[in-house]
């Protein structure tokens, strides 16, 4: 992959530029400001951009800002936000434009070298990879969404998982139910949410998109 970071902290962004370029992806710029990050990015056009959410001059929401431009500009980057901060209501702004290639990780809670790269690999090829904690916030922020309200109490968590990024083998595994089970759970959240089986649209990604962004 090629891939464009933007994160002030000079020691993190050259280690996830280590980090990234020892598993053989090419980190096009590794830059510490918004404004840096959107000209690398119509300059490199990556498949991935990593974004910080707090970045100069101001340090408060630069990022998503930034971040948000990136996908109403560069569709065909991927957008992976990783912070120490949950910011729900930019997150759904994030998410508006009902596409995949989206997530929201935060850096604290990442367990490991290889669930990172994995989250940047999905984001990449157009899914989703969201921390626990942001889809809880989102969640608290939308319980009251019309979108939602048709979904029972299990399936609002088989898409909370869904938007993990987890497999309906790993759901199953988390739930304590058959994979069959999630299946079935799968299947009525997509009639609840109007989401009919298409050829072109990766309707799992609709799915979580339009709960989280809804």
């Amino acid at each position: 992959m090629r891939i464009v970071i933007a994160e002030d902290a000079a020691v993190i962004r050259a280690g996830l530029a280590e980090v990234l370029g020892d598993r053989g992806h090419e980190v096009a710029a590794a830059v510490g400001d918004a404004e840096a990050l959107k000209a690398a990015v119509a300059e490199h056009e990556p498949d991935v951009a990593i974004v910080d959410v707090r970045m100069p001059p101001d340090h408060t929401d630069e990022g998503l800002r930034a971040a948000i431009a990136i996908r109403r500009d560069h569709p065909g980057t991927g957008i992976l936000v990783f912070s120490q901060y949950v910011e729900t209501r930019y997150a759904a702004d994030l998410l508006a434009a009902r596409s995949g290639g989206v997530g929201y990780l935060l850096k604290d809670r990442v367990a490991n070298v290889g669930e990172f790269v994995d989250a940047i690999a999905r984001v990449a090829a157009g899914g989703t990879a969201f921390d626990p904690e942001v889809v809880s916030g989102m969640l608290n922020a939308t319980r009251h969404a019309s979108t939602l309200a048709a979904l029972t109490a299990r399936e609002r968590d088989v898409l909370a998982l869904m938007a993990e990024g987890r497999s309906n083998s790993a759901i199953a595994d988390r739930l304590v139910v058959s994979e069959r089970a999630v299946e079935k759970h799968i299947s009525n959240i997509f009639s609840k949410l109007g989401l009919p089986p298409s050829d072109s649209d990766h309707r799992r990604v609709l799915a979580v998109l339009a709960y989280l962004g809804s």
